[in-house]
């Protein structure tokens, strides 16, 4: 995929899709799920047969920003372990886009469990008044419910990134939770720095969230992600 920031900006959009928010970030040494974007139901098949069962299949076009609340629901289809289940959502979608006159793609992506690790929220910003700024919290459904937030001027480096994370309040649960094997802190951190630094590095990005990011204690992983680029 070309760079997805001249993309957006040649086609006159500020909001990448989700595919060119996770090109970004892999970009930057994020990782994320591996995934194939796609037009078609068969092509969607053929995508997770490669990448490997289970899979996800999303809805991708730069004007659905809540994939999951489109369309009834029908915009995001979690743990597909056939096919037959592939074909079906993936042209589920296609039809929604057609009947809403949207252009739109399918996402196909390898799928994680969530029940493994932690959500956590990473995101950047370029404040008007103090510049790039990055933040990270308890992600998920959570997000809002506990406003469990930090934030640092970025850049920083990977020590600050760590003591980001350790003033939440959710460092109880990534220290381990009721049996639960502790995350990987350090590659979390690794992935706060990370972003900071793609704020300060790219000036056309208004916006980086990554919700969630997925911290198991073998690393962490960029589940869903959204750039916002800065209006011309």
């Amino acid at each position: 995929m070309s760079d997805p920031i001249t993309t957006a900006q040649a086609d006159g959009r500020t909001i990448l899709t989700e595919a060119e928010s996770k090109s970004l970030l892999a970009n930057a040494d994020v990782t994320t799920p591996a995934f194939r974007v796609v037009e078609d139901a068969p092509a969607a098949v053929e995508s997770a047969k490669a990448i490997g069962y289970p899979v996800v299949v999303k809805v991708s076009a730069s004007s659905i920003v809540h994939k999951s609340e489109w369309a009834d629901g029908v915009g995001v289809a979690l743990g597909l372990e056939t096919g037959d289940a592939v074909h079906e959502a993936a042209q589920t979608i296609l039809d929604a886009a057609t009947a809403a006159e949207i252009e739109a793609n399918i996402l196909v992506e390898a799928a994680h469990d969530t029940d493994a690790g932690t959500e956590v929220i990473v995101g950047g910003l370029r404040d008007p008044s103090f510049g790039p700024v990055v933040l990270t919290g308890l992600g998920g459904v959570f997000t809002e419910v506990f406003a469990d937030t930090s934030h640092r001027l970025a850049p920083i480096d990977r020590a600050e990134a760590r003591s980001a994370i350790e003033e939440l309040q959710a460092i109880r649960i990534l220290d381990g939770y009721r049996g639960r094997p502790p995350a990987d802190v350090s590659a979390l951190a690794d992935v706060v720095k990370r972003i900071g630094d793609l704020v300060v590095d790219y000036e056309a990005i208004a916006e980086v969230d990554i919700n969630p990011v997925l911290a198991t204690d073998t690393g962490a992983v960029a589940l869903d992600a959204a750039v916002v680029l800065r209006e011309e």
